[in-house]
């Protein structure tokens, strides 16, 4: 009797899918909707992902099996809904990305941003509120960036990257992608998980040290356009990106006489223009 949700009101669906995602192992009635068809009504693209087959170091074979792992994992982790139905859509559009390299194996190149993308009509047609879905988007945006931070030899400037772009967020990321670490091999997942924490750990110092919580120049616009004899418009814009990204190189500490004396460094250059 699946076919009959189609007359069920779909804030009703949603009620009871969030419902679900908040049960202490959400993948056994994840499974059970698979296994009905209901999935393939209520959320079609999660039901895409089952037989997608996926070869590499963090991975299962099946995105489906996956998935269902992660979003148990961060059960563990969290009590918060959106936090979980975060893990549910992670990997969404890893069948419209799936691409084939006899060296490689299966990729899904920036199923990522594709991902993000695929959410805003997502959370239109699941009537999730609008803040649900800007989250989800974020998330799913930024998931494999702190597990790729761990495969090089990150600088500082890379993890403020990160830290900024995430925001508010941040905490919920990295508890999103320490439950997206899995592997059948319990070794593996054991030094992946010590690498994260490694990460974690230059996060926290990062944060510590260079103050970037809630980032944003500490010359603020309206000191910009003092300076600067300008009215609100790109050339204040530009000027205030530039210190952002002088602060994020680490070329200038995150402190507000370094980064006005940059200002009157540069600020001739954006005047000319």
């Amino acid at each position: 009797m699946a076919d009959r949700l189609k007359i069920v009101s779909q804030e009703r669906i949603t009620d009871e899918l969030v419902k679900l995602m908040s049960a202490a192992k959400p993948s056994i009635g994840l499974r059970l909707m698979q296994e009905t068809g209901v999935m393939s009504i209520v959320f079609r693209e999660i039901a895409d992902l089952a037989g997608v087959d996926q070869i590499g170091q963090h991975h299962h074979k099946d995105v489906f099996d996956h998935t269902l792992l992660v979003v148990d994992r961060l059960a563990e982790l969290t009590p918060d809904p959106v936090l979980r139905l975060a893990a549910l859509v992670h990997d969404i559009a890893k069948p419209k990305t799936k691409r084939f390299f006899p060296d490689q194996g299966w990729t899904f190149h920036g199923h990522e941003d594709v991902g993000s993308r695929m959410l805003k009509p997502i959370g239109k047609r699941l009537r999730f509120p609008e803040k649900t879905t800007a989250k989800l988007m974020k998330l799913t945006a930024l998931h494999m960036r702190p597990i790729n931070l761990t495969q090089e030899e990150v600088t500082d400037s890379a993890i403020r990257r990160l830290i900024v772009d995430a925001g508010e967020d941040l905490d919920e990321l990295l508890l999103l992608c320490r439950a997206d670490i899995t592997s059948a091999n319990p070794k593996k997942v054991k030094r992946y998980l010590a690498q994260f924490e490694k990460l974690s750990t230059r996060i926290g110092e990062v944060i510590e040290g260079d103050q970037l919580r809630a980032f944003q120049s500490p010359v603020r616009g309206d000191e910009i356009m003092e300076i600067c004899n300008l009215k609100p418009g790109p050339a204040v814009g530009k000027i205030k990106t530039a210190l952002e990204e002088a602060i994020l190189e680490g070329r200038i500490p995150n402190e507000h006489d370094a980064v006005l004396k940059y200002l009157f460094e540069i600020k001739d250059q954006y005047l000319e223009c």
